[in-house]
């Protein structure tokens, strides 16, 4: 399977899912753990995540699919969501709320 299947299926597969650094009991950067620390907070546990640092294909491959420059980025119900910055803007006005009880 090549790298922009692989992606699409992990889309359509998990209806929450951060592409991050490192994983959400470990993660390796400021960022990754702040989604995953908002996740936690709107009720989503048991977090199925990618870890880019560990798939450098799919590190790539994310943000040419999304066209989102940066990670950790967030997928639900297999839509691109966004990056940290709209992540924690959405959770402060309670969209991302909102779209996680769909």
């Amino acid at each position: 399977m090549n790298t922009r299947a692989t992606i699409k299926e992990q889309f359509t597969t998990h209806p929450v899912l951060p592409y991050m650094q490192g994983t959400p009991h470990a993660p390796k950067c400021g960022f990754s753990a702040y989604s995953v620390k908002v996740l936690n907070a709107c009720g989503v546990n048991n977090i199925y995540a990618v870890d880019v640092l560990a798939e450098p294909e799919i590190r790539q491959g994310i943000k040419e699919y999304s066209n989102w420059p940066t990670i950790p980025q967030l997928c639900i119900n297999g839509e691109f969501v966004g990056g940290s910055d709209i992540v924690t803007e959405m959770y402060q006005n309670g969209e991302l709320q909102k779209l996680l009880q769909k």
